[in-house]
């Protein structure tokens, strides 16, 4: 069974940082290209992150770039989203996805991506 595991979301008061790991169980990121993804209430979910098979593309959505940064150890078949001077802004659910079929172009639309970890709740207030 494809899973992916979302771990490391929590609590934390703005300008804060947190970590968020992405582990998937039952087959190898080494053929994935990965995306995170978030959901604040009442809202549409949106793309934050995402990184190609080999690690040389990647991209941000313009309200993260240059606080966020995603990377992958595919020997531990996890990915990361570091993620610095938080803002109450990025409350939300955080979910990471996995995209086989553009491995080098999966880019940030929700709908190229076909297995999704269960979320993991970020909340930023002080």
């Amino acid at each position: 069974q494809l899973q992916l595991v979302e771990s490391g979301g929590g609590l934390v008061q703005p300008g804060g940082s947190l970590r968020l790991s992405c582990t998937a169980s039952g087959f190898s990121l080494d053929y994935y290209a990965i995306g995170w993804f978030r959901q604040a209430p009442g809202k549409e979910r949106e793309g934050v992150s995402w990184i190609s098979v080999s690690g040389r593309n990647r991209n941000y959505d313009d309200s993260v770039k240059g606080r966020f940064t995603i990377s992958r150890d595919n020997a531990k078949n996890t990915v990361y989203l570091q993620m610095n001077n938080l803002k109450p802004e990025d409350t939300a659910v955080y979910y990471c996805a996995a995209n086989r079929d553009d491995p080098e172009e999966a880019g940030l639309g929700y709908f190229n991506y076909d297995v999704w970890g269960q979320g993991a709740q970020v909340t930023v207030s002080s």
